[in-house]
């Protein structure tokens, strides 16, 4: 027979369990009144911007050199094809980028004192590379190197913002590669070593491939800036989105060809900013099932 404190604790047991499915069941009521709340005060805070932006004083005349749909449509033929450059800039430099800002994790992370001088000259191309703004070495290579008239080094301004920027991003992305070396823990290069592997194949079958993986999605993160800043090449004088919507906008004292540019910028972006954040969800859900499992 069940004593006298074992049938005291029963009402106990059983109102601490009705306590927490109630307050499972509140806390859910809970996130979804958080959720509308939260939607509401958004559509709430954009129509109240859009309503002050729309009655300001000098809005129509905002609408009449911004918004334009009939400058739009006239523009966007002709932006469209410069903006094929700014896709072609940005294909060409993520291959070399790739590449190179591997090279460039690969030295910084060689131990031993005898690999010092190139992982000193990995850092010191990271930092400069990562200090100075982009658009000065864009013009720095742009009219700089064609300017010395050196044989066989090429004249066109395409090749060289290509040039600077595989330069300035090779250094950022080297950095992401690195960080993603350095996650993998020392047991997994002490196990491959263990096998027979030597330090090389360690790093090529064994490292790399795991950090790869780890840094897909900071590396789009990386690329979405890189698109972007093909649009710097326009200063050295190539005709790419961007200097095209200024030629227009010359043109037409209308700014709403800046605004089609815009808009080939975001179709690109979005996606691929959508496409990272998938991305980080899904190695997410890895982790937390194989920590659930583990």
């Amino acid at each position: 027979m069940a004593s006298e404190g074992d049938r005291r604790a029963d009402p106990e047991v059983t109102n601490a369990r009705r306590s927490r499915v109630l307050a499972a069941l509140h806390g859910g009521g809970g996130d979804g009144r958080r959720v509308a709340i939260a939607l509401l005060s958004t559509i709430v805070f954009i129509v109240v911007v859009g309503v002050a932006i729309t009655h300001a004083p000098g809005w129509h005349e905002v609408r009449r050199t911004f918004f334009d749909w009939g400058y739009f449509k006239a523009s966007l033929p002709e932006i469209s094809t410069a903006f094929l450059l700014n896709c072609k800039i940005f294909s060409i430099a993520e291959c070399f980028i790739l590449v190179f800002a591997l090279f460039l994790a690969v030295l910084r992370s060689l131990p031993g004192p005898v690999f010092f001088p190139l992982r000193a000259l990995a850092i010191v191309y990271a930092d400069f590379f990562r200090g100075v703004p982009t658009i000065l070495v864009i013009a720095i290579l742009g009219f700089g190197a064609p300017g010395l008239q050196l044989k066989d080094v090429p004249t066109s301004t395409t090749f060289w913002g290509i040039v600077a920027l595989v330069l300035v991003y090779s250094a950022y992305v080297s950095e992401v590669y690195r960080a993603g070396i350095e996650s993998i823990h020392p047991s997994q290069e002490a196990a491959a070593r263990s096998l027979g592997l030597s330090r090389w194949q360690t790093l090529r079958k064994v490292i790399l491939p795991q950090a790869v993986r780890r840094v897909i999605p900071p590396l789009l993160n990386d690329f979405i800036g890189l698109q972007k800043d093909t649009a710097l090449v326009g200063t050295l004088g190539a005709i790419e989105a961007f200097q095209q919507s200024s030629i227009d906008t010359n043109a037409t004292f209308n700014y709403t060809a800046y605004l089609t540019a815009a808009f080939l910028f975001v179709a690109i972006t979005i996606p691929l900013a959508r496409f990272t954040d998938w991305l980080i969800g899904r190695d997410r859900r890895r982790r937390q099932a194989g920590g659930a499992f583990a």
